[in-house]
């Protein structure tokens, strides 16, 4: 048969397909109206109804009055932000606070995935992660008021040091503590993604690899590595964009009048003008402006990472 009625063959097949579906989606469409209609719904009404809101950081806002009719400024709330004294610390705690957290934190669940993968006996691996998934079941409250009493002056941390020192009230200490606790509560949780793209790894390039005398680190390199490179790097790209987002209750559970150098970030700071002072278009600007640098910043490290992997991204 010739190329040309082979594909006019497959073309024709290819048509007759879309039909049989169109058919079947026009008789049967009730069906997917039943099982649509609630997801469309919940989509539209709590993600994009919402997004309205973000004129607020347009406005001069009043509740009485609501958004459309409150007092109209354009970018006056962002460059009052943008001009505050307070502006680069705000921003450079928030930086800081996540910079750190993905470098020390990131890595954690994977190495910790890693070792998982070299313990041998099922009974004992259930044991271990029940172990380390328990923390993150812990409230981000219960967490800081456990922190709170260790790090007392006459908590554990001063018992077993032989110091009296409230570490709490030490900007410097802040961050540490912060990361800390984080790496604490999150890492085995978090270590569940690469367990499981650790088991499509090749248990026969693995034996292989012990034959021919590999250790652990060239057993990693050569074999569990390349079976979990796609989910770190999906991973680190939405890291990467969540990187302002540094977690408002745990920060503000934290924070303390004598710390408030550190621990001051553009979430809680959001928090106060907004809650607390009621400069709710202020607030809203704010905290928009945190989420356009996020934004950016998640387009930009997604371009560089196809970049180095072979034009492969989210």
């Amino acid at each position: 048969m010739s190329k040309a009625p082979a594909d006019a063959l497959a073309a024709k097949g290819g048509g007759s397909k879309w039909h049989n579906t169109l058919v079947y989606l026009r008789q049967h469409w009730q069906l997917y109206v039943i099982f649509m209609l609630p997801a469309f719904l919940l989509t539209v009404i709590f993600r994009y109804i919402p997004m309205g809101g973000i004129m607020i950081a347009f406005t001069e806002y009043n509740p009485i009055r609501g958004i459309f009719a409150s007092e109209w400024v354009g970018f006056a709330h962002f460059k009052r932000f943008l001009s505050s004294p307070d502006f680069l610390r705000y921003l450079m705690n928030t930086l800081k606070l996540s910079v750190y957290g993905l470098l020390w934190g990131f890595p954690a669940p994977i190495l910790l995935a890693f070792l998982l993968n070299r313990i041998l006996s099922k009974s004992t691996k259930q044991k271990i992660q029940l172990v380390l998934y328990m923390p993150n079941f812990i409230s981000v409250i219960v967490l800081c008021g456990i922190v709170r009493i260790l790090l007392a002056p006459t908590g554990m941390i001063n018992q077993l040091l032989g110091t009296s020192t409230n570490f709490m009230t030490m900007p410097s200490a802040f961050r540490t503590i912060y990361i800390a606790s984080g790496i604490w509560q999150g890492a085995g949780w978090a270590s569940i993604i690469y367990t499981a793209a650790l088991s499509n790894a090749s248990k026969e390039l693995k034996e292989a690899a012990v034959i021919d005398g590999a250790n652990i680190i060239q057993q990693i390199k050569a074999v569990e590595w390349p079976a979990i490179k796609d989910t770190v790097l999906i991973q680190f790209i939405m890291s990467v964009g969540n990187i302002m987002s540094v977690g408002f209750e745990k920060a503000y559970a934290l924070q303390t009048d004598l710390n408030l150098n550190a621990s001051e970030i553009i979430s809680t700071y959001v928090y106060k003008k907004g809650l607390l002072d009621g400069d709710y278009g202020f607030s809203t600007a704010v905290g928009l402006f945190n989420t356009v640098i996020n934004v950016i910043l998640l387009i930009s490290m997604n371009a560089l990472v196809k970049k180095m992997n072979d034009g492969k991204g989210i």
